[in-house]
């Protein structure tokens, strides 16, 4: 197995979990996050290198690709094409934010996407929530093309949590509760299906071993757990170790909205939509997907933070969370007009 990246959050746990299964892995990646491979292969370049990537390619064959970090179309292209030649087969981890519709209706694998341009190279690097979706479909076009239906299996996951997550999410949750004091929280009914990244590791793998093509979406099964499942959940695990109790102060998603609360960042993983967990995951399901409590995820990415466990640092994760100035305003209000 060939593995491009596998030092940031999703790749990494596919090589530990492709490591512990006894198979053989390269990794293919700059070496600049500094994390560590132990029993396999590392071979150091840039993929939007050329002369990286031909190297590279001398250095298989491999009976499978997995890219889990390609996110710049003509990048993908130009890598996918040149190991189109050595590798049997390819899995590209995509996004629930290929699809159009997505979080306004309901979305299974048919559902509509995004256009996309396989040969598009944006000019930046720099992190666009607009453009997230359309590049990735301009990705996915790109990987078909280089190795067709019969060659390709594409996952497009829901949010991914646990250890080594680096956008922030649920580590900034932890350490909010950890603060303790009134904590303002959303409605706590809403169903959400984030999956963990053992799991979505497991499944690939799994899919890999048994020569799966085609497309998955990758989620818990809607109506699995809430959100105030999981804020309960954080609250519980810093427990011991918070500055003070967290006390939760539910509030409405209506109100929250005329507050002008940025939706799915100040209030991370929140967002006030028709269907924003509404992702159908039947056909994995069927393929033997199975998700852990979220309760587990908490735990494990609380125990590798408390650990000294430290992401890989990227701009995403400074957009996540609100000010506790503005948090604490917008608690007394709340509370000063429901008792009005």
């Amino acid at each position: 197995m060939l593995v491009l990246g596998g030092s940031w959050f999703v790749g990494r746990v596919v090589v530990e979990d492709a490591v512990e299964r006894g198979l053989e892995v390269t990794v293919f990646h700059r070496g600049l996050s500094g994390a560590t491979h132990t029993d396999v292969r590392v071979i150091h370049g840039d993929r939007e290198n050329l002369d990286d990537l031909r190297r590279l390619a001398r250095q298989g064959p491999w009976d499978v690709v997995v890219d889990a970090a390609g996110s710049v179309p003509a990048v993908v292209s130009a890598s996918e094409k040149i190991l189109a030649h050595v590798a049997d087969r390819l899995v590209f981890v995509s996004t629930i934010s290929a699809y159009r519709d997505w979080p306004h209706s309901p979305v299974d694998e048919g559902s509509a996407l995004w256009n996309g341009d396989p040969d598009l190279d944006p000019g930046t690097r720099v992190w666009d929530p607009d453009a997230y979706g359309p590049l990735k479909v301009g990705c996915e076009v790109a990987c078909r093309r280089a190795f067709g239906d019969d060659r390709l299996l594409i996952l497009r996951p829901h949010v991914v949590l646990g250890r080594y997550e680096y956008v922030g999410r649920l580590p900034w949750w932890l350490g909010r509760m950890r603060r303790g004091g009134r904590v303002l929280a959303p409605s706590p009914d809403r169903s959400i299906q984030p999956v963990d990244v053992r799991d979505l590791s497991r499944f690939l793998l799994d899919q890999v071993e048994a020569g799966m093509r085609g497309i998955f979406n990758v989620a818990a099964p809607p109506g699995w757990e809430t959100y105030g499942d999981m804020l309960r959940a954080c609250a519980q695990v810093v427990a011991d170790d918070a500055v003070e109790p967290a006390e939760l102060v539910w509030v409405h998603e209506d109100w929250l909205v005329a507050q002008g609360v940025t939706q799915w960042t100040e209030l991370p993983l929140w967002r006030n939509a028709a269907a924003p967990w509404g992702m159908n995951v039947d056909r994995a399901v069927a393929a033997g997907l199975r998700t852990r409590p979220l309760t587990e995820t908490v735990l494990d990415t609380w125990e590798w933070l408390a650990d000294g466990g430290r992401p890989v640092a990227h701009e995403r994760f400074a957009e996540h969370g609100i000010a506790p100035e503005r948090e604490a305003a917008l608690i007394r209000r709340f509370l000063a007009e429901r008792s009005g």
